[in-house]
């Protein structure tokens, strides 16, 4: 079963877990699943008319799904997905 990782800041909206572990075929299922489970992700991960945010990035095994085939992408039992936001700054 894959398994998604949750960055610090939005453990809070996934029951304070590190990780979430999801049945799913492919990155799009395995977020919905994530999302099913811990609805108030919804709104941190996707835009109103239901496209993944810009800021947030999704890799698969350390690859970046933009470069793969996306939410399309396959997944297999033991892979990890990490969602990881990005973050702006400056001074």
């Amino acid at each position: 079963m894959p398994q998604i990782q949750i960055p610090t800041p939005l453990r809070q909206y996934a029951g304070k877990q590190a990780t979430v572990d999801v049945s799913a075929k492919n990155v799009g299922e395995a977020l919905n699943g994530l999302i099913t489970q811990h609805p108030e992700l919804r709104r941190h991960l996707y835009t109103d008319d239901g496209s993944l945010r810009a800021f947030v990035n999704v890799y698969v095994n350390d690859e970046d799904m933009r470069y793969l085939q996306k939410e399309a992408t396959a997944l297999k039992d033991g892979d990890t997905i990490s969602i990881v936001p990005s973050i702006a700054g400056g001074c």
